[in-house]
């Protein structure tokens, strides 16, 4: 028990350090690597099941928030997931679970930033760490639990063993790609339903719910995750935020 203890403390002194920003550079080139695991068809579907994660997560955060009853989580090989609960099926609560899925990679990302400009890197991967804990509480399939545990043991090893540049540097990356990712399930999304009308998507049971229109609601997802990824971007690279306003004055200008 002792030794348990001193392990906790460990962590707990290791994870409340802060740690000093790296350069501007290696802040950008984590975004470049971001990109690369975000952009490209043959790496995106392994990409994709670190968004699938977070999504079915934040439907079991909004289910817990809103009072529902959360039965389980499943994660399946093709990268698409399932939350289950149980609760009244109408109402504020079952719409703000549904609305939360689409949402919750950007706001991951947001609040990642945050703690990446308070200079807590290595907090955020143990965060990370005991969210993936939580979830694994309610994984109901055999891939799915392999899949949180994997990823979660990979954030322990490196918050546990690599040196603190690494560390860093992980976590740079990981929110990078939480912002730049978050926008692309609901392009894909938009697209399967002018292909073809989805019944069972987060965004048609939405419609059923409150009378607004699937699409409308697929384009209010992007916009809300697009403006994440250029609110994350600008925070993290306060130089764009710069550039930005040169390229404005030159377009008022001209």
């Amino acid at each position: 028990m002792l030794v348990g203890v001193e392990l906790i403390a460990e962590v707990w002194r290791r994870a409340t350090a802060v740690q000093p920003p790296p350069a501007p550079l290696v802040v950008a080139l984590a975004a470049v690597v971001a990109a690369v695991l975000v952009l490209p068809r043959a790496v995106w579907p392994y990409t994709r099941i670190l968004i699938t994660i977070t999504h079915e997560g934040a439907h079991g955060v909004a289910a817990f928030l809103t009072g529902r009853r959360l039965q389980g989580i499943r994660l399946h090989s093709d990268t698409s997931g399932l939350t289950v609960s149980s609760g009244r099926p109408s109402g504020p609560g079952m719409v703000a679970m549904l609305a939360a899925g689409y949402l919750g990679p950007a706001i991951v990302g947001l609040g990642a930033v945050g703690l990446l400009i308070a200079g807590h890197s290595l907090a955020l991967l143990w965060l990370f760490v005991i969210l993936l804990g939580l979830l694994l509480l309610q994984i109901r399939n055999f891939y799915g639990f392999l899949v949180v545990v994997g990823c979660a043991v990979v954030l322990i090893l490196v918050s546990w063993y690599s040196p603190a540049a690494m560390q860093s540097a992980l976590a740079y990356v990981l929110t990078w790609t939480f912002l730049l990712a978050a926008p692309k399930p609901v392009v894909e999304l938009i697209r399967q339903r002018r292909r073809h009308r989805t019944a069972e998507s987060d965004a048609d049971q939405l419609a059923r719910l409150t009378h607004v229109p699937a699409s409308l609601w697929a384009t209010g997802f992007l916009i809300v995750n697009c403006a994440g990824l250029v609110l994350g971007a600008v925070l993290l690279l306060p130089a764009l935020a710069e550039l930005g306003q040169r390229v404005a004055g030159q377009l008022a200008a001209a």
